[in-house]
C-alpha cells in the first residue's frame, strides 16, 4: 500500500547530505577546516534525524505493507513505459536509509579529530557527504534507473576517496582500479536494467516489476530467461561488494583515509549488491539455479578471504579480508532465500565492521602512521577506550554470545542448513563452508587484538613515547558503535522475539526460505556447533600468539612454508591478473593506438589529406609560374580553340 509521505520528509535524507557536499566543495578554502567539517557532519546528523521520524511514520502505519513515495519528475511516459525521478521508503529501505545515515555520521565525527591536520580536509567533507547522498540515492531510488544512477555515483565517490591521496602514485592507482574492476559488474547490471526494460514494456519501477514476477507472464516462466537477468544482476553485486572474482578492488581501497575504509566497508557501498539482491528478491526467486550460485560464491568469497586474512601483516588489510568475507556470509545468505538474515547480518556488520575500523585508525593515528601489526603490542596500556571497544567488536565479528555476530551469523548458518531449497545437499555443504569461515574468522580477529593491545611493545621507543589514546571526537564514535555492536543482535533472538526478521517480513515473506517446523529442534545444536567453531579459532589463536609473533607462530610458518608464502601472496590473483588480464590488454592497446592514432589519423587522416591537397596543387602551380610569355601563349591558344569551337 504506497502512500504519499507527509511534509515530504523523504527527499530531505537525500538533500541534506547533498547541501553539504554542495556547500564545502563550492566555497572550498574559503571555509575554514574545523567549519567544513561541522557543516558535512550536522548535515548527515541532520539526515540521520528524518530517517528516524520517516522510519516511526512508517512503524506507526496500520498496515505492515504500507509504504511512501515521492516522485520528484516523470521523466517519460509513453504507452506502458513510464520513468520516475522517484524515492520509495518501505521497511527495506527504512533499514537501510537508517544504517548508512547512522553509522556515517558518527563516521563523520571521526573524521573531525583524524583529518584535522590534513591540508586537504575540506575537500574531503565534502566527498564523503557525496558518497553518502549517493548512496542513499542507491538504497530509496524507487526503480532500477534512479537505484543505477546512486550505483555509479557511489562508484565515483569511492574512487575520489581511495584516491584522496592522490599526489601519492600508489594511492592514485588503488582509486582507479577501485574504479575499472567496478565497471565491469556494472556492464551486467546495465545489461539486466535493458532487458528488464525489454520485458516489462520500458517499466522498471519495483513494485511494477514485482507485479510482473507474480504475473506468470513470459519470460518469467522461462527459467532460463530468468536465471540470465538474475545472474547478470548478481555480476554488478560481485563488482560492488566484492566477490569473487572481482573482490581484489577492496583489499588495495584502503589507500583511502581510515575513516574512508569505514565508510566504505561497513555499511554503504559495499553492502549495495546485498541491498540489489533482497529488493529484487522477486525476480531470484524465480531463478532457483542463480540462486544457487550466489549462494556458493558467498560460501566460497567467505572461506577464502578468510584463510587471506589469517597471515597478513597489515592492520588494515586484515580488516579488509574481513569485510570480503563478511559479504560472502551476506550472499550466502540472500542465496538461501534467508533475505533477512542477510539484512540483519549486513545491519550488525555495519556496527561492528565500523568500530574496527575506526579502532584501527585510532591505533594508526597513535602510532604516527605504522600500520604493521608486528611493530605494535601493548597498546593497551595507553588506550583503554580503544581497546576496550576494539574487544566487544572482536567478540561480536567472531560470533559469540551475546554480542551482535552471534544471532546474524546463526541465522544465516541456520537458514543454509535447514532451509528447503532446491539443493539440499549443495547448502549442507555451504554450511560446514560458512562454520569453517566462522572459525577463520575468530583466530584472525583474535590474532588481530592480541597483536596490538597485548605482550610487549615491539616499536621503537620513540613510537611508544607517542602513543596516546585518541581525542573524543574518534572515541565516542568507538563507544557508540560498540554499545550497538554488543545489543543489536537482541532485535534478532531466534524464535517469536525476532523483532528484525518480523519488520522486514512484509517485504520479504513471499519469497524467503521456507524451513519447516520439524528442523527447528536443529537450531540449539547448529547455534552449539558455530559457537564452538568461533571458541576453537579465538583459543588457537590465543594460544599461539600470547608470547608475540615469534615462538610457535613463527615455528608454524616456517613448517609450513608454501602454505604461508601462497597465503602471505594472497594466492597471487593479483598477479594472475596482471598477467592475464592487465599486460595482454595494455599491449592491445598499445597496438590499437599505433594502428588507429599513428595510421588512421596521422597517416591517412592529418598527413593523408595534406599530401591530396599539396598533389593537387601541383598542375594549377606549374601554370601560375610568373612567366609572361607562357601567360600571352596560353591566352592565343585559348582564344584559337574558341573560335575553332565557335
Amino acid at each position: 500500500m504506497e502512500t504519499v509521505l507527509p511534509n515530504s520528509l523523504l527527499p530531505l535524507i537525500l538533500l541534506l547530505p547533498a547541501a553539504g557536499a554542495l556547500l564545502t566543495g563550492l566555497l572550498g578554502r574559503r571555509l575554514s577546516k574545523p567549519v567544513a567539517g561541522f557543516i558535512a557532519t550536522l548535515a548527515v546528523f541532520a539526515s540521520f534525524g528524518v530517517a528516524a521520524v520517516c522510519w516511526w511514520m512508517l512503524a506507526r502505519e496500520p498496515s505492515p505493507d504500507a509504504s511512501y513515495a515521492w516522485v520528484l519528475y516523470r521523466f517519460l511516459e509513453t504507452g506502458a513505459a513510464r520513468v520516475d525521478i522517484a524515492l520509495y521508503l518501505d521497511r527495506l529501505s527504512a533499514v537501510m536509509a537508517l544504517v548508512v545515515t547512522g553509522v556515517s555520521a558518527f563516521i563523520h565525527l571521526y573524521s573531525l579529530g583524524y583529518m584535522h591536520g590534513d591540508r586537504s580536509a575540506t575537500r574531503y567533507f565534502s566527498h564523503l557527504n557525496m558518497f553518502v547522498f549517493f548512496m542513499l540515492l542507491l538504497v530509496l531510488g524507487k526503480n532500477l534507473l534512479v537505484m543505477f544512477v546512486g550505483w555509479e555515483g557511489v562508484g565515483l565517490s569511492s574512487y575520489l576517496l581511495i584516491g584522496f591521496w592522490y599526489e601519492d602514485g600508489e594511492k592514485a592507482a588503488a582509486g582507479q582500479k577501485a574504479f575499472v574492476v567496478n565497471r565491469i559488474g556494472d556492464f551486467g547490471f546495465l545489461l539486466a536494467i535493458f532487458l528488464l526494460l525489454l520485458y516489462n514494456q520500458g517499466d522498471v519501477d519495483f513494485l511494477s516489476l514485482q507485479g510482473w514476477a507474480a504475473s506468470g507472464a513470459e519470460p518469467t516462466r522461462n527459467p532460463a530467461n530468468m536465471t540470465l537477468i538474475t545472474l547478470l544482476l548478481f555480476l554488478g553485486a560481485v563488482g560492488k561488494s566484492a566477490q569473487l572474482p572481482l573482490y581484489v578492488w577492496l583489499p588495495d581501497a584502503m589507500a583511502g583515509p581510515t575513516p574512508v575504509s569505514a565508510l566504505i566497508h561497513a555499511a554503504t557501498m559495499v553492502t549495495a549488491g546485498v541491498y540489489m539482491v533482497a529488493r529484487l528478491s522477486f525476480l531470484f526467486h524465480l531463478a532457483p539455479l542463480a540462486m544457487a550460485v550466489v549462494a556458493t560464491v558467498g560460501a566460497a568469497t567467505a572461506l577464502f578471504a578468510a584463510t587471506i586474512g589469517l597471515v597478513q601483516r597489515d592492520i588494515k588489510k586484515v580488516l579488509a579480508y574481513s569485510t570480503v568475507s563478511q559479504l560472502g556470509y551476506m550472499f550466502l545468505a540472500v542465496g538461501t532465500g534467508a533475505y533477512a538474515a542477510g539484512i540483519f547480518h549486513l545491519t550488525t556488520h555495519a556496527f561492528f565492521k565500523a568500530c574496527l575500523f575506526l579502532g584501527a585508525g585510532s591505533v594508526i593515528h597513535a602510532m604516527a602512521g605504522e600500520q604493521d601489526l608486528l611493530r605494535y603490542g601493548g597498546l593497551g596500556r595507553k588506550m583503554r577506550v580503544t581497546q576496550l571497544t576494539f574487544l566487544v567488536s572482536t567478540l561480536a565479528i567472531a560470533g559469540l554470545p551475546p554480542l551482535a555476530g552471534f544471532f546474524s551469523k546463526d541465522a544465516i548458518l541456520f537458514g543454509a542448513f535447514a532451509g528447503e531449497t532446491p539443493y539440499p545437499a549443495l547448502y549442507k555443504f555451504l554450511w560446514a563452508a560458512g562454520v569453517a569461515g566462522a572459525a577463520l574468522t575468530a583466530f584472525y580477529m583474535t590474532r588481530l587484538y592480541w597483536l596490538t593491545f597485548h605482550g610487549e611493545p615491539r616499536m621503537d621507543g620513540h613510537r611508544w613515547d607517542h602513543a596516546h589514546e585518541s581525542p573524543w571526537t574518534m572515541t565516542l564514535p568507538l563507544v557508540v558503535l560498540a554499545v550497538a555492536a554488543a545489543t543489536a543482535g537482541l532485535l534478532g533472538i531466534p524464535g517469536e522475539h525476532d523483532l528484525f526478521h518480523h519488520w522486514l517480513s512484509p517485504v520479504v515473506a513471499a519469497t524467503e526460505v521456507r524451513i519447516p517446523e520439524a528442523a527447528h529442534h536443529l537450531e540449539l545444536p547448529l547455534m552449539g556447533i558455530s559457537v564452538a567453531a568461533a571458541v576453537a579459532g579465538l583459543l588457537i589463536a590465543y594460544l599461539l600468539y600470547r608470547r608475540g609473533p615469534g615462538g610457535a607462530p613463527a615455528r608454524l610458518a616456517a613448517t609450513f612454508a608454501p602454505v604461508h608464502r601462497t597465503l602471505l601472496a594472497k594466492y597471487w590473483v593479483d598477479e594472475l591478473y596482471d598477467q592475464v588480464v592487465i599486460r595482454p590488454l595494455r599491449w592491445t592497446a598499445r597496438w590499437v593506438f599505433r594502428l588507429v592514432d599513428r595510421v588512421a589519423i596521422d597517416l591517412m587522416a592529418v598527413h593523408g589529406s595534406a599530401f591530396a591537397v599539396k598533389a593537387l596543387g601541383v598542375i594549377p602551380r606549374l601554370a601560375q609560374n610568373g612567366d609572361l610569355h607562357r601567360y600571352l601563349a596560353a591566352i592565343l591558344v585559348a582564344a584559337a580553340l574558341l573560335v575553332y569551337l565557335a
